[in-house]
């Protein structure tokens, strides 16, 4: 797979070495990631998105007995469901239109698990709203849960040495680069100027401030 802003780069459509030949591909699957030439992560999303609906397919009738809590539903969502859509989302580089859609998968599994809501006035009932999920639920929500992942890997990523390739890839250039994300998390919480590449060589410090873009409590 050829990665380059020049649409020229790559033309070959093979690689042959010695007596192996490398089919050339514009995307592939490594360690259950999905990588493409565009740096793109719409196709990473979909897949995880995928998953976890086949997931959540298979333990439905538990989010929707009577005989179990809502406690205990909401701990199958978050120890069965949850992990299997953000297996790697410490990488992701997020835009709005990919958090939308992982809210909207969530509010989905929400939904099954608090059930309806009659109306008081003509008995009918209708599902909960996004804003009623978001009072009813108190953990964070999936998009909070991404940015903490994010913000505890960048500090790991923020101690290693310079000579580190994990460190040297750290601002590189997707459409959305990767410390974007971080810089746009530390606004959330106040913290737009810092440095938080010399904050995180204190991992008490990092510590505070990943609690705090988790359980962050906005809509």
């Amino acid at each position: 797979m050829v990665t380059s802003r020049d649409q020229n780069a790559g033309r070959v459509h093979s690689v042959r070495i010695d007596n192996s030949t490398f089919e050339r591909v514009e995307e592939f699957k490594y360690l259950e990631t999905t990588l493409t030439n565009q740096n793109s992560i719409a196709e990473e999303i979909k897949g995880k998105l995928r998953s976890g609906n086949a997931c959540y397919h298979s333990v439905q009738k538990l989010l929707s007995s009577r005989l179990l809590s809502k406690t205990l539903k909401i701990r199958i969502y978050r120890s069965i469901i949850l992990p299997v859509v953000l297996y790697g989302c410490e990488a992701w580089s997020l835009t709005l239109r990919e958090e939308r859609k992982l809210r909207v998968f969530e509010n989905m599994v929400l939904r099954r698990i608090f059930g309806p809501r009659r109306k008081e006035v003509t008995g009918e009932w209708r599902r909960l709203h996004n804003v009623e999920l978001n009072d009813m639920y108190f953990s964070p929500n999936i998009v909070r849960v991404i940015k903490s992942r994010r913000m505890r890997w960048a500090g790991h990523v923020a101690r290693m040495v310079e000579k580190r390739w994990v460190y040297r890839v750290l601002v590189g250039r997707p459409r959305r680069r990767w410390v974007d994300n971080i810089r746009m998390n530390l606004q959330e919480v106040g913290c737009r100027y810092m440095d938080w590449i010399g904050l995180a060589q204190s991992r008490n410090s990092w510590r505070k401030l990943v609690s705090a873009v988790m359980n962050l409590r906005v809509p």
